[in-house]
């Protein structure tokens, strides 16, 4: 059978759609061939092709499977609109909805009737047993069951990942925090935490299959192993530890739990590249505080401080949120003079939607959406210079760069601290780690030349 799995979101839903991939593909299916298909480019999709159609008349996929992301309205919007595609494109498939937003709003998710079948975060073990069941009954299957405490860590584990370079690891699931905004810990329950023989054995096999780098990522990464008596400083060193893996990679971090011990641990592995999302959501502490984040911006800059004095070169890149409840004019413009002094990397800027459920819906002092665009466009004017800043702060630095992709003769790839590199040359760089001088900045990247007399550093 043919199935196409459409991931909204994060690296998280990127690890869990590759595992359901690998699954499936493990019990007879293969990947649909989308070459003769256009997938919305606001999605990653793998898919799954074999000679047992479900309808020979169907040219699309026989089963889709959208693995949702609830963050925002916006995310919302984008499942409904690609399940009604999806199901108009392909009227004779199996169309399956799975992830954050059936688990944290099931009863709004089961009137998708796009949907063949709705899976909660909690069921996905279940998937190849309800495809099978509807085949044979063609009735509507709703699995949906709620996050209870102390339960254990989805028993997920990879060994090959569509990008060829670069593996997601999702060692890390659930989040306890409760920020006034967030619908997450009711989408993905509470701390759990992948055992660390599982996390080694994982990376062994992805590294036997010849991958490079290894990104770890997790709902609340910092958060790791507080279920186990372990610490993410644990899982950085057991990453590491792997002998073919040549750079550790660590996904979004919530700040406070960066104590100066903890980045003097994670400092001692030099694999770990120099690259720290810390989500900031704001640049106030009043509009922190109702937030319900549990640091301050002092709190925020000393850690930052502490990261760049432990770390040659670091890339310190955030997410800030525009348009919060109760955000004066004035409060903005302390969140945008805070991202100017940090002098961030890169910064994901967006506006706040409202969530049900959560604590800041019935917030009072709602902002006009046209205040939260204005704000938008202030915000991310300010990040792009800082962002073309650190872009100058690399020019003559010789950095080793991971190339990925390949497009007329022009290489990308990424150096240790994630900056973005383009090189153009006649020799094939795909994945490899090579020393490259930089050379120029351009508009969200920099361009520079391999050098090829000079010894690979890993």
């Amino acid at each position: 059978m043919n199935v196409k799995i459409i991931t909204l979101g994060c690296k998280v839903n990127q690890y869990e759609s590759e595992a359901m991939m690998e699954a499936l593909e493990n019990a007879g299916f293969s990947p649909y061939n989308e070459a003769d298909e256009n997938v919305s480019a606001d999605s990653n999709s793998i898919a799954i092709n074999s000679d047992d159609n479900v309808n020979a008349n169907n040219i699309g996929a026989d089963v889709i499977i959208l693995n949702s992301c609830t963050v925002t309205a916006e995310s919302d919007r984008k499942v409904r609109q690609t399940l009604r595609r999806e199901r108009n494109n392909n009227p004779s498939a199996i169309v399956i909805l799975t992830g954050c937003m059936p688990q944290a709003f099931p009863e709004e998710s089961q009137k998708f009737l796009e949907a063949d079948i709705v899976l909660g975060n909690q069921n996905r073990g279940s998937l190849l047993t309800h495809i099978t069941n509807f085949l044979a009954s063609k009735q509507r299957i709703i699995d949906i069951a709620p996050h209870e405490n102390g339960e254990k860590f989805e028993k997920f584990s990879l060994s090959n990942f569509s990008e060829r370079t670069r593996a997601f690891v999702k060692i890390e699931d659930g989040c306890n925090r409760f920020c006034s905004y967030c619908i997450i810990p009711f989408a993905r329950g509470r701390v759990r935490s992948k055992p660390l023989d599982e996390l080694k054995a994982e990376i062994h096999t992805l590294a036997e299959n010849g991958y490079k780098e290894i990104v770890l990522t997790g709902i609340n990464l910092c958060a790791y192993g507080q279920d186990l008596g372990l610490h993410l400083c644990d899982a950085v060193e057991a990453a590491c530890s792997e002998n073919k893996i040549e750079r550790i990679r660590l996904s979004s971090l919530e700040p406070e739990q960066l104590s100066k011990d903890v980045i003097a641990r994670l400092a001692k592995q030099k694999k770990l590249c120099p690259q720290f999302h810390l989500s900031l959501q704001s640049g106030c502490n009043e509009t922190l505080a109702r937030m319900k984040r549990h640091y301050t911006t002092d709190d925020y800059r000393e850690i930052v401080k502490n990261l760049r004095e432990a770390f040659e070169n670091a890339a310190v890149t955030t997410d800030i949120m525009v348009g919060f409840a109760g955000e004066t004019d004035e409060e903005f413009q302390k969140s945008l003079a805070f991202s100017k002094e940090i002098s961030f990397a890169k910064v994901h800027v967006f506006a706040y939607s409202k969530r049900p459920g959560t604590a800041a819906y019935d917030y009072k002092n709602q902002i006009l959406n046209k205040v939260k665009s204005e704000r938008s466009k202030q915000m991310i004017a300010v990040t792009l210079d800082t962002q073309q800043d650190f872009f100058k702060k690399q020019v003559n630095l010789t950095e080793q760069v991971l190339f990925e992709s390949v497009q007329n003769g022009v290489y990308s790839g990424y150096t240790p601290n994630y900056t973005p590199v383009k090189v153009t040359s006649d020799t094939n760089l795909t994945g490899q780690i090579l020393p490259v001088q930089i050379t120029e900045v351009c508009d969200g990247y920099c361009k520079g030349s391999v050098k090829f007399d000079l010894p690979i550093v890993i």
